[in-house]
């Protein structure tokens, strides 16, 4: 045991620097595993956990008053029934905050949907004008208990007595309304009514709802939400971020596997003698494993204890969403498994790894046995050898060679040499072609002679540096694709920056003129949103007509063209998912009593809704109810323009009677991922790094027994030194080569899958700039080139033997 201690210490001493590569690099695995935990917790449980202690409604039915949903109760399947209550659209705004809500009357706090209070109290009945806001609307607003909100066009206030968590959806600017609780005389003319069903099984929910619409008739259903839709928004961002750090988690950490893996085969090959001696003494086969596993397992286990514990100490105080999500995760149940179980997978695995490669120690012999005299690969090539023995490439060139070094038969010129056919056979020499002599360094031939002749060897090499280079070229293109998000909003489904909801009534002229003078405002798209049952009646989709067949709404298509004709459409790919149709196809579907039949032309990238929109123009649904109005406007502004200052001057313009929002954009939620790739980057790089030192270093240990016969040729140190910075240079070379070529494709296959998994649709992704690639990938040839430098340049001047000690 001693001398194994004693042992595991020289040969830390050795390698300072490739050990604290691999704890740094562990470190950041674990960490980011840990996060992608975190965020799965955090984007699942809190949602679970209100709805769970609400007694959430699986079902939720937006009716008309008439509707007789007293008959709900009494299908089978469900448990109980919250409501009916009645509801009225409104618009509320405090300190200048404008919001647009449902009014919902409620009499008695509910048993199913039950609102948990976070601040407050509940509705009194003493304060007929008090109300109950959702956490997320009262956030907007922001909004506390004691506020006064005002209906803008009325005189009436209503005043906040609470604030409360609620499982339904949650309010979005411009798309779903916010709810406020409020008593039944608070709501004097309801618009329609909503009840809630709790399901005794909630797989049952789309024949559920089949079931209440035939009960209750299609023309009696405005919308319909589920609690599978208010789970899907609730977890949103955080379930993506947590999906991005345990991709390039699980990555890095095989990327870690294998390069621990090379850099132990190459110790290995670089020590025989030394392990010769280790079982000449006595050490076993056995031994000799546990020394390169137990040293390795422990550089890794302290990486993965470092990493824990900073997660559990400093997490919560990362700002932003990380730290939100570890905060949370820290207060869950499984919190404590997790942070010894995701550690210790870790560990095991790069454990195993170094398993592999330390079994081949316990195979060396005691007596170290003589290298074969063929080396593997084969030896040097026709062209290599005539580098070395100073003779030329024969190339055909004309009768009278120009420019400069060649100026005559015999005559030669820098770097090229010029002869009549001296050292060709008769038979290859034809009249008026002569040959040139290229004079190519011997290091560049070498080099490439070093990298790619023993294959198997050079391959594993390129495979191991080609992984985290991989990656890198994935977390690059993330990093494009949310910019893009951000700087051309356009070719992601956002030609539009505002959204501008009109109070029914108002005059569609009057409003578009108001809202085109504004000097920002480049065109303003008439449009209105609704409610429409699918085939099945098992669920509701957002029927949309913006623009008109003359001024047609910019959509942007993925496939497919725009929609131009009579009852012409583009769909999302949520709703074609939905439906199960495809481009060309035509659907049915039911807004209130009245059928809607659309040819679908096109596939729209649609950031809204999860991509369950269909969209045509607004002349399109006037045909089938002429009396339809436009109930909002969709705004794109000038280039340079600021969407604050725009709404600002038509929010003051409109007197209170225009709502204006901006549009929002998935990628605001997702700013945190740019901080997550630049250190998923920092830690591929890491173990990219280590990969690289691993390969010098087995390159160096291999020329050590060349080193004296290529002094003996003539060669001189900085020759030398060259043929391993060439050997590593093109290692690299083909590394980054390959990591483009493969991972480019890889980014957008990953991109699209997980925009087609969320509705927005494939056809988002974006790759980085050409000029950005070639910088990184020049960086890291030249950044390999650079690091080899120094180990080669060291070893040159160095007296070298041709000992057992230096076999490959």
């Amino acid at each position: 045991m001693r001398a194994t201690l004693r042992w595991a210490h020289s040969d830390l001493r050795s390698h300072r620097g490739e050990a604290l590569f691999l704890v740094l690099a562990t470190a950041g695995i674990v960490a980011s595993l840990l996060l992608a935990t975190a965020l799965f917790g955090y984007a699942t449980n809190p949602w679970q956990r209100v709805f769970t202690q609400a007694r959430g409604a699986h079902v939720w039915l937006h009716t008309d008053r008439a509707a007789d949903t007293g008959r709900l109760a009494a299908l089978d399947g469900v448990q109980s029934v919250a409501g009916p209550y009645p509801t009225a659209s409104a618009t509320v705004a405090v300190r200048g905050t404008r919001a647009s809500v449902e009014l919902r009357g409620t009499a008695e706090r509910p048993d199913v949907g039950r609102p948990l209070l976070t601040a407050g109290h509940w509705l009194d009945a003493g304060d007929p004008d008090g109300v109950v806001l959702e956490t997320r609307l009262a956030r907007a607003l922001l909004a506390q208990p004691g506020d006064a909100l005002t209906l803008p066009g009325t005189s009436r206030t209503l005043t906040v007595l609470g604030i409360a968590d609620s499982p339904e959806r949650r309010y979005r600017p411009g798309e779903q309304p916010g709810l406020v609780w409020a008593p039944p005389a608070a709501v004097p003319d309801p618009g329609g009514q909503v009840i809630g069903l709790r399901l005794t099984d909630p797989g049952e929910t789309d024949y559920a709802v089949q079931r209440a619409v035939t009960v209750l008739g299609a023309g009696a259903i405005g919308q319909v939400s589920t609690w599978e839709q208010a789970r899907a928004e609730a977890q949103g961002d955080n379930r993506l971020l947590g999906q991005v750090l345990g991709l390039f988690g699980l990555g890095a950490l095989l990327a870690a596997g294998l390069a621990v893996h090379g850099a132990i085969g190459t110790r290995i090959r670089g020590h025989l003698r030394d392990i010769s001696v280790l079982k000449a003494i006595g050490f076993t086969p056995g031994q000799v494993v546990r020394v390169f596993l137990l040293q390795h397992l422990a550089y890794a286990l302290l990486g993965a204890v470092a990493a824990a514990a900073l997660t559990q100490a400093l997490g919560s105080r990362v700002p932003g969403r990380l730290g939100d999500a570890v905060g949370v995760w820290q207060g869950l149940p499984g919190h404590t498994v997790a942070l010894f179980v995701v550690p210790a997978c870790a560990v095991l695995f790069i454990g195993a790894t170094t398993g592999l490669a330390a079994w081949r120690a316990g195979r060396v012999p005691p007596v170290p046995l003589p290298r074969p005299a063929g080396a593997q690969g084969g030896g040097l090539s026709g062209a290599a050898r005539r580098v070395l023995g100073l003779r030329g490439f024969r190339v055909p060139v004309g009768a009278r060679v120009r420019g400069r070094g060649a100026r005559g038969p015999g005559v030669r010129g820098p770097g090229v040499q010029g002869s009549d056919g001296a050292g060709a056979s008769g038979a290859d020499a034809s009249p008026g072609v002569r040959a040139l002599e290229v004079r190519v360094s011997p290091a560049l031939v070498l080099g490439w002679h070093k990298a790619f002749a023993r294959r198997p060897r050079s391959l594993a090499t390129v495979a191991r540096l080609t992984l985290p280079l991989l990656l890198i070229v994935v977390a690059m293109s993330a990093w494009t694709t949310i910019d893009r998000f951000h700087s051309r909003p356009e070719q992601i489904g956002l030609p539009t920056a505002l959204t501008v909801r009109v109070d029914a009534g108002a005059d569609e002229r009057g409003t578009r003129t108001l809202l085109e003078r504004d000097p920002g405002v480049a065109a303003a798209y008439p449009g209105v949103e609704v409610a429409a049952l699918v085939p099945g009646q098992t669920a509701t989709i957002a029927l949309r007509g913006l623009g008109t067949r003359a001024d047609p709404y910019p959509y942007a298509l993925a496939e497919g063209r725009r929609a131009h004709g009579p009852d012409e459409a583009v769909a999302g790919q949520g709703l074609l998912d939905l439906l199960e149709v495809e481009v060309g196809d035509w659907v049915r579907m039911t807004v209130g009593d009245r059928p809607q039949i659309l040819h679908i032309v096109g596939r729209s990238i649609e950031p809204e809704n999860a991509g369950r929109v269909i969209s045509t123009s607004l002349d399109t649904l006037r045909e089938n109810d002429p009396r339809l109005e436009p109930a909002l406007y969709q705004l794109r502004l000038h280039t340079g323009a600021d969407p604050d200052e725009v709404a600002g001057r038509l929010t003051e313009a409109g007197h209170g009677r225009l709502d204006v929002h901006a549009v929002a954009n998935p990628a605001d939620g997702l700013s945190p991922l740019r901080g997550v790739v630049l250190g998923l980057v920092a830690v591929l790089a890491l173990v990219g790094l280590i990969e690289l030192l691993t390969a010098i270093g087995g390159t160096v240990r291999e020329s050590e027994r060349d080193l004296l016969a290529l002094k003996a040729i003539g060669l001189s140190p900085r020759q030398i030194t060259g043929i391993t910075v060439t050997a590593t240079a093109c290692t690299a070379l083909a590394a980054v080569l390959l990591a483009a070529v493969l991972g480019l494709p890889l980014a957008h296959w990953l991109i699209d899958a997980q925009g087609a998994s969320s509705g927005i649709g494939a056809g988002i992704a974006r790759s980085p700039s050409p000029v950005l690639l070639v910088v990184v990938g020049a960086g890291a040839v030249l950044g390999a080139a650079a690091l080899a430098a120094v180990p080669s340049a060291r070893a040159a001047r160095r007296r070298l033997a041709d000992t057992l000690s230096a076999v490959a």
